[in-house]
């Protein structure tokens, strides 16, 4: 088994260990842990839940069959693919999570381009970009978002009510972004691509459980239940129909335990690091009149310099409890500006990982300047829009 860890799980480990220490030395005091430890409990919960459910669906094959439909539905045209497949990608970034596109759709979408003779890399950018950029909508998009609800105060629903605008900004301009510098005919080489033939599922019961426990957790979210809650049972539905169905599919490698690592190290360092000089830094970079655009610009900064969450979690604890403009306009820099170095959010790191399993090559210069491009058009363009519409 440790043979099998890998340099960022080892990372993590280090880090939860680092967290320990700080605990049994006392620099953070043990009410301060326990406290955060409850704070991120149905954190972890919706976690496990989240990834299951999305794990499970992609085993059932309900991934494959909608990008390969989406690829026939196109007829051969770039256009249409390359709609479809921000739509789709924005989907499931919004409603399943942005590490569910980044760990799940990315293979599917790989495996679909030599099926369809399409280049493997505006798919592959497709899926990343807008695992970032289209995580604004809900809670559920972002565990960022999550971190933020208990400051926030704001159910779902009136969430979505404040970010819509931001959302709507930031797809357009990753769009934009990813027509001219993947999709168009000068970059993609050929005028049409060759619908795939679509395949039968392998099993329909599997396949109609995973999208119907899909459905409920939406519908579930829409009604306000809690996010744990929701994908907890969302999962359970899918779980159940593979016990009856494809017991061998259901092993301890669908539990998330890198993640539950590190965002549980997240809750223990980071207020640590805070109490010991950390806010004091975050303090001065925010600058005393708390303008959002440089907000958003230093969460976005923070972020490709350390990762997303450490750096949400960094700001967010020197920012006034309710004071929502500014936590939104921080999630704005922590969600739209994590594009430009290939460690800035956890989904960025698991995507490259994934295209190197399907030997995709990625052009890391040219990764870095298109990314950087995004960010410093997309960011203020959708700082803006929460300024004025949010």
């Amino acid at each position: 088994m440790l043979r099998r860890l890998g340099v960022l799980d080892w990372i993590r480990i280090g880090l939860l260990a680092l967290g320990l220490v700080f605990v049994a030395t006392g620099l953070l005091p043990l009410p301060v842990a326990r406290e955060s430890m409850g704070e991120i409990g149905p954190l972890l919960v919706f976690l496990v839940g989240i990834i299951v459910l999305a794990e499970l669906t992609k085993e059932a094959q309900v991934f494959d069959a909608i990008a390969a439909r989406m690829a026939v539905l196109g007829r051969g045209n770039y256009v249409a693919l390359f709609l479809l497949c921000t739509a789709f990608a924005s989907f499931i970034t919004i409603f399943l999570n942005l590490d569910t596109t980044a760990v799940l759709l990315t293979p599917v979408m790989l495996a679909l381009a030599p099926k369809a003779r399409i280049a493997a890399l505006p798919l592959a950018m497709t899926t990343i970009w807008f695992a970032n950029t289209a995580s604004l909508l809900l809670p559920v998009s972002n565990l960022t978002n999550l971190l933020a609800m208990d400051e926030i105060g704001l159910a779902p629903l009136e969430f979505a009510a404040r970010m819509w605008a931001p959302q709507v900004v930031s797809i357009v301009v990753t769009m934009a972004f990813l027509w001219v510098f993947f999709w168009r005919r000068g970059e993609r080489r050929d005028l049409r691509y060759t619908p795939p033939v679509l395949e039968p599922v392998a099993d329909r019961v599997l396949f109609g459980a995973a999208s119907a426990a899909c459905v409920l957790f939406i519908v579930a979210l829409l009604a306000r239940v809690e996010v744990w809650t929701a994908a907890s049972a969302a999962a359970l539905v899918v779980v159940v129909a593979f016990v009856v169905r494809d017991r061998k599919r259901l092993t301890w490698s669908l539990i998330p335990w890198q993640l539950l690592i590190f965002v549980t190290a997240l809750f223990l360092v980071v207020p640590t690091l805070s109490a010991h000089g950390l806010a004091e830094l975050m303090n001065w970079m925010l600058g005393a009149e708390r303008n959002p655009y440089r907000t958003a610009a230093v969460g976005a900064g923070l972020s490709n310099v350390i990762n997303n969450l450490p750096a949400y979690k960094a700001v967010e604890e020197v920012i006034p409890v309710h004071e929502r403009g500014q936590l939104l306009a921080l999630l704005v820099g922590t969600n739209v500006g994590p594009v430009i170095t290939p460690w800035a959010s956890l989904a960025t790191l698991l995507w490259f990982e994934s295209c190197r399993r399907h030997d995709v090559k990625v052009p890391m210069r040219r990764f870095l300047l298109t990314g950087a491009g995004l960010a410093v058009v997309g960011l203020p363009a959708t700082t803006w829009a929460l300024v004025i519409f949010g």
